[in-house]
């Protein structure tokens, strides 16, 4: 017997349709060469198609080579890199889920150490193995922290150029394959770094007032909407809050949030901090199941843009409820499926969803249905 999950349900996205809520987020791997997707990136994204996702997410790609995080990040600034990218879409497309990708420029971040060498600037051990410095582009010349590079300050005619690179890669993502792209705003990186006022001290257009340090964001969406197919879904991810009284708050990210849906984006991806130090640090906020639901919540609610919730959303029971409140429209699961890449399939079980592993690939769905009926197998997880 099933019954109807919120979860399972399918969801309409401009000519889209997902067949659950269920979102890998992007994640980064560093496993790419000169911004090259290798067969790592294939098994490891197509093992969540595989398991039953909605919607897989390819992790930040860079527009421009001097945009990397690391050396060891992918790219879509050259046609070269669009046969890595197909192979992957493909694949997830094949095996029932919706590819996407999500595109970005790290800025000031960007050239930093993989994370298992420090996740810091790079230094002598580094450049032994191969991994040189460049110089970093940023809003202004403000580096992340003490003993970081300082940033090339943009010029104008520099963030036309990566306005431009935007549109690009999205075209090459268009040719892989993808059906969603999304554009990075958050943790730290090129675009979030105009939209907080803690890194950008600019004085022309592209500063000051929160509507010139929306301007990048803006123009970068209204460019990548113009260049995307009308038919197909853009999502744009932000950092909710700086996590400083003096940074960008939730207010600001309603004040984006509306003029975004007013262009054209369709889904708001609400994470958070990460303007100072590593990724998501930096935000002075207690990490705790469903921290970041409630910028998502916001969103929603006064907006009345649909949005994706994000941050240790670990079990089923826990992401029902979340679409339940009305608090998110999907749910965006990222370092729990690397524990468990099948973590929408045991999801719908779990809560009643598929009672004979019918939305399992068939590869495997009808041995485990057989061996279920002879044995104690497998039982609902009880929490």
């Amino acid at each position: 017997m099933t019954h109807t999950s919120r979860l399972f349900q399918p969801l309409a996205i401009r000519a889209i349709q997902t067949r659950n809520r269920v979102v890998i987020s992007p994640m980064c791997q560093y496993s790419a060469h000169d911004g090259h997707l290798e067969d790592w990136h294939l098994v490891h994204l197509g093992r969540f198609a595989i398991g039953g996702a909605g919607i897989v997410f390819t992790e930040a790609t860079a527009v421009q080579k001097c945009g990397r995080i690391t050396h060891g990040c992918p790219g879509l600034w050259t046609d070269s890199q669009i046969p890595g990218h197909a192979r992957v879409a493909q694949f997830v497309l094949r095996n029932g889920a919706i590819p996407a990708i999500q595109l970005g420029h790290a800025g000031r971040k960007a050239g930093m150490q993989r994370p298992w060498y420090g996740n810091g600037p790079l230094g002598e051990a580094d450049f032994g193995r191969g991994d040189m410095p460049w110089t970093p582009v940023g809003a202004s010349a403000i580096p992340v922290a003490e003993g970081w590079p300082v940033p090339h300050e943009l010029t104008v005619a520099e963030i036309h150029e990566v306005i431009a690179d935007f549109v690009s890669a999205a075209h090459r993502a268009r040719e892989a394959g993808y059906r969603i792209v999304e554009i990075h705003g958050a943790h730290g990186y090129l675009v979030h770094s105009f939209l907080s006022p803690l890194s950008n001290r600019r004085t022309d257009a592209y500063g000051g007032d929160l509507k010139g340090r929306m301007r990048l964001a803006l123009e970068i969406s209204q460019a990548v909407r113009a260049a995307w197919p009308e038919e197909l879904p853009l999502f744009f991810r932000t950092s909710a809050v700086d996590g400083s009284p003096e940074g960008w708050s939730l207010d600001d990210t309603v004040v984006l949030a509306r003029a975004l849906k007013e262009i054209g984006v369709d889904v708001m991806d609400c994470s958070s901090s990460g303007i100072a130090g590593a990724a998501t640090a930096g935000g002075g906020q207690k990490r705790q199941p469903g921290f970041q639901v409630p910028y998502a919540d916001r969103v929603r609610g006064e907006v009345g843009m649909a949005t994706m919730a994000v941050g240790l959303i670990t079990h089923p029971e826990q992401a029902e409820k979340i679409l339940a409140d009305g608090s998110a429209d999907l749910i965006a699961i990222a370092r729990e499926a690397l524990v468990n890449p099948m973590w929408a399939l045991h999801a719908a079980r779990d809560l009643g969803h598929d009672a004979t592993f019918s939305t399992w690939p068939e590869q495997s769905g009808w041995w485990l249905a057989g061996r279920e009926r002879t044995s104690e197998f497998y039982k609902p997880h009880k929490r």
